[in-house]
């Protein structure tokens, strides 16, 4: 039996069709003028108290937070957004967007699910850093990563929604749950850049700037966003937070949890994988010096030696395995140092060491990783640096609390240096680090309303794209 919400919802969509076959009829009679949508005053304070039926089945729900969070923002209607909600940022407040042909289709669940979508996308803070990457990537790439990563979160998505095993099948790709919005970006425009996109190849855009959308379309889902006011980062985290602390009326989900410590604990600098995506581009980049081949620019000195480009790096990755980093830290950490470098001719060194190194071995893929040897001592980081300017590396990066020397007994020698602060670590404790300190973003447990087949054991996610996911 149809119940009283979807009636209504039924009506107003009813109301919304009238609304703009009232509009394309006067668009037709008068070509060239251009007019808004004349929305009745009546639609909208009837449509708003449906979304406030759907607001208050958010704040009654386990997941509050996102009832709460929505009771702040404004709310808009707009016909021309080519999906059920949109966002961006104005007068110092979040606004929401509808679109009622696209909302209204969906039940109550789904409706719910579109609004969490959009609140994932701000505590992610996807509008700065979609904003980032639009001159490297293609929008439809950029989109399609965002929405695979906070959907992957929810429930009751509507049909069409834009989620990893739609992304895999549409695409032809194998990519694992749970990663960050920049591996999805990258592997996304990797295999975009693969596809013909016409005859002429040059890339055609059917979407016509028009004011009314009738249908989802996941390279325009975003647009609004360019309509935020400017605000600089530091000032957008600020209200994000503020949002966030009058959201907050109880618990929340561990992955709401994680993410939201990951926007508190931001200092808007890289997050520690990214840096690492920085420096290997620099690592690669290095030339190795050979007697095979004439220096390009002066063939004729004999004594001077060529180049040649694109030598293996050597790269070893230290664990501090003194109890201070958990398996499941490492585990996520590893994986994305091997995502970072795969496409790099590159050789791994895992060093397990506390006050000594316990042992050094290879690794090419995560299947390689051995279990941590069961041996806990203090820890002492100077034996990792004397193993390390031994073995001539490009790379060195450690694991641990922090909590060591604070002054090495040898000096890192022609190789970069990153430390990676454990979740449960504070600082470093040497005075003189030779290298970048990053943060290592606390790994959680994910909520068992996941489907758990599909879920990775590195356990962290939507900050780390960025952790600051």
């Amino acid at each position: 039996m149809e119940s009283y919400f979807d009636k209504q919802a039924k009506y107003l969509y009813d109301k919304a069709e009238e609304i703009i076959n009232t509009y394309a009829m006067l668009k037709s009679n008068k070509k060239g003028e251009k007019f808004e949508i004349d929305i009745p005053q009546d639609f909208k304070n009837e449509f708003f108290k449906l979304v406030d039926k759907v607001n208050l089945s958010l704040m009654e729900d386990k997941d509050n937070f996102y009832g709460y969070f929505l009771f702040q923002t404004l709310r808009d209607i707009r016909f021309d957004i080519s999906s059920p909600t949109a966002v961006n940022f104005k007068g110092a407040k979040y606004v929401i967007y509808f679109n009622p042909i696209i909302f209204l289709s969906l039940d109550m669940k789904q409706m719910e699910s579109t609004i969490k979508h959009e609140i994932l996308h701000i505590l992610s803070l996807h509008l700065l850093r979609g904003k980032e990457l639009k001159n490297k990537y293609s929008t439809l790439a950029i989109n399609i990563a965002m929405d695979v990563v906070v959907n992957q979160y929810l429930n009751y998505l509507p049909p069409y929604a834009t989620t990893l095993q739609w992304l895999n099948s549409n695409y032809n790709l194998k990519l694992e749950p749970y990663e960050s919005f920049e591996y999805y970006v990258e592997k996304i425009q990797m295999e975009l850049d693969l596809q013909e996109v016409d005859e002429n190849g040059e890339e055609v855009d059917n979407h016509e700037n028009e004011n009314i959308e009738t249908e989802y379309n996941p390279e325009h889902t975003h647009d609004v966003w360019e309509e935020s006011d400017e605000i600089d980062e530091k000032t957008l985290k600020e209200f994000t937070e503020k949002f966030v602390s009058l959201s907050q009326k109880g618990e929340v989900p561990n992955y709401l949890g994680g993410l939201i410590s990951a926007l508190k604990n931001s200092k808007g600098e890289l997050p520690w994988n990214l840096y690492l995506k920085k420096l290997m581009g620099t690592v690669e980049s290095n030339k190795k010096k050979t007697i095979t081949r004439r220096n390009r620019r002066q063939p004729n000195r004999l004594d001077l030696r060529g180049e040649l480009r694109g030598h293996k790096a050597e790269i070893a990755v230290a664990l501090d395995t003194s109890g201070s980093i958990s398996d499941e830290e490492f585990k996520q950490a590893i994986k994305e140092v091997l995502n970072i470098v795969k496409n790099y001719n590159h050789e791994i060194t895992i060093i397990e060491c506390d006050n000594e190194i316990r042992r050094t071995y290879k690794v090419k893929s995560v299947k390689d990783i051995k279990e941590r040897i069961n041996i806990r001592g203090g820890t002492k980081f100077t034996p990792v640096f004397e193993y390390a300017n031994k073995k001539k590396l490009n790379l060195l990066v450690y694991f641990t609390d922090g909590k060591g020397e604070d002054r090495l007994e040898v000096i890192p020698r022609g190789y970069k240096v990153l430390w990676v602060i454990s979740g449960r670590g504070d600082k470093l404790s040497l005075n003189n680090p030779y290298g970048a300190v990053k943060k290592l973003s606390k790994v959680e447990v994910k909520e068992d309303t996941i489907d758990m087949s599909d879920v990775r054991d590195d356990g962290y996610s939507m900050n780390n794209q960025q952790p600051m996911l």
